[in-house]
């Protein structure tokens, strides 16, 4: 058995967005995936307000942990409204219905995430976009206190990228967020965990991790910081002189992706 990670150690305050970032392989979404429970560590402890996650009953962790991963379309003919209802199944009895309050409770979780509109639509005839703000809604249903997301921005062009990272930053409830691209990291995140190879590189504030150098070594890349006239930070990133980007024969050519 191989070890996908390695000596681990990281946390979430209250109310913080948190992003995992690094490379294809480095271990972020085997982290998420261990972190709500789908995957047990061999070593360590992952603990929920100061209790081991494996202490806590399924039903417990499902209210206080949601999560947003990549799903398939459906082929389910559900409802926006009926997806968003399944996040309150943790908090009903066996055999219960909903009840008039749960009713509430997801139409107020699709108001929170400006998809009100939507409430009587086919979730399978949904735009990416769309999609992505009623499984945030679902998990809202849940009243949790922690959300996971596992590349909630994947698929979705830029506009909605911004879309959707501006709703989860504007939600004030613990997140931790896998991520891609590093310019959507620094602009939505209070901290940041970067990951190589199973093991945490630097883990700290945006400014202190998105540091060129040590970027540049984990990617592979020759990186550029600048600051937006706001003052986020953003990456410039070009190819090592000894390298070609494809269809292209000059050093130094430029592939850049800056968000202002």
């Amino acid at each position: 058995m191989t070890d996908v990670l390695h000596d681990v150690s990281a946390s979430a305050v209250q109310g913080e967005v948190v992003g995992l970032i690094g490379p294809n392989g480095s271990g972020k979404t085997t982290l998420l995936r261990t972190l709500y429970g789908a995957l047990r560590p061999q070593r360590g402890e992952i603990t929920v307000g100061g209790t081991p996650l494996r202490n806590l009953p399924a039903r417990h962790v499902a209210r206080e942990i949601a999560v947003v991963v990549q799903e398939p379309p459906s082929e389910l003919a559900l409802s926006v409204t009926d997806t968003v209802l399944l996040g309150r199944t943790p908090h009903l009895r066996p055999w219960q219905g909903q009840s008039i309050g749960d009713v509430e409770i997801a139409a107020d979780a699709l108001r929170r995430v400006g998809a009100e509109h939507l409430a009587d639509r086919d979730l399978s005839d949904l735009s990416g976009g769309e999609r992505q703000r009623v499984l945030i809604a679902r998990a809202l249903a849940q009243q949790a206190a922690h959300l996971l997301l596992d590349e909630p921005t994947n698929h979705l062009d830029i506009h909605f990228q911004h879309e959707v990272l501006e709703l989860v930053r504007e939600l004030a409830i613990t997140t931790i967020i896998v991520l891609h691209d590093l310019n959507l990291a620094a602009r939505y995140c209070d901290r940041l965990i970067l990951l190589d190879r199973g093991t945490v590189v630097a883990s700290g504030t945006v400014d202190e991790v998105l540091q060129p150098p040590m970027l540049g070594s984990v990617y592979g890349i020759h990186v550029e910081r600048v600051t937006a006239d706001d003052g986020c930070p953003q990456l410039l990133f070009r190819a090592p002189a000894h390298q070609h980007p494809i269809g292209h024969h000059h050093d130094g050519a430029r592939s850049n992706i800056a968000y202002f």
